[in-house]
């Protein structure tokens, strides 16, 4: 099996959103109401193209996976609240997300492999920490970031919505 991770580009897009359909589904086979609503679309995958900050998981020559990799701090971020962000050197970090895995994949253990590109990838930019959130309802992808190396950190509101949680999670490297 061949594997890597490479910068997305505008041909990949249709299976980045097929992926994050997928994604969708198993959250709400779940009953997690994250990714239930219009996002992630069309339109924030093309921003992350547009900002080069698209990424992929190939497999074989398939599309196995997409994330987004934002080297500018998020708002969401911002304000922590039942815990705090590691004291570090500086508050320069990157953040992952919109990450899924394809349906057809699953089982393989790739996220793994995912996430520690991603963290390479952040390391080679110049940034020692990256953040991760996930809905608390999300424990599968919440064992596949603590796997990955991240520790809890608190709690983060999406745009300020108190009813839109998520756990919060920093790595620093």
């Amino acid at each position: 099996m061949s594997k890597y991770v490479r910068a997305a580009t505008s041909a990949d897009l249709p299976a980045m959103l097929a992926t994050i359909d997928a994604g969708r589904q198993a959250l709400a086979a779940d009953q997690i109401p994250q990714w239930q609503g219009t996002y992630p679309a069309t339109p924030d995958l093309q921003a992350d193209l547009d900002a080069d900050r698209a990424w992929v998981l190939i497999v074989d020559g398939q599309i196995a996976g997409t994330a987004a990799l934002l080297t500018t701090p998020d708002p969401n971020y911002a304000q922590i609240y039942q815990g705090s962000w590691a004291p570090h050197t500086d508050d320069h970090y990157a953040s992952i997300h919109r990450i899924a895995i394809a349906s057809g994949f699953h089982g393989q253990h790739l996220a793994d492999f995912f996430f520690s590109n991603l963290m390479t990838i952040s390391y080679q930019q110049g940034f020692h920490q990256l953040r991760i959130d996930t809905h608390r309802l999300n424990q599968r992808m919440q064992h596949v970031i603590t796997k990955a190396g991240f520790t809890y950190r608190g709690i983060v509101y999406m745009a300020g919505d108190a009813q839109d949680q998520r756990n919060a999670y920093q790595i620093l490297l």
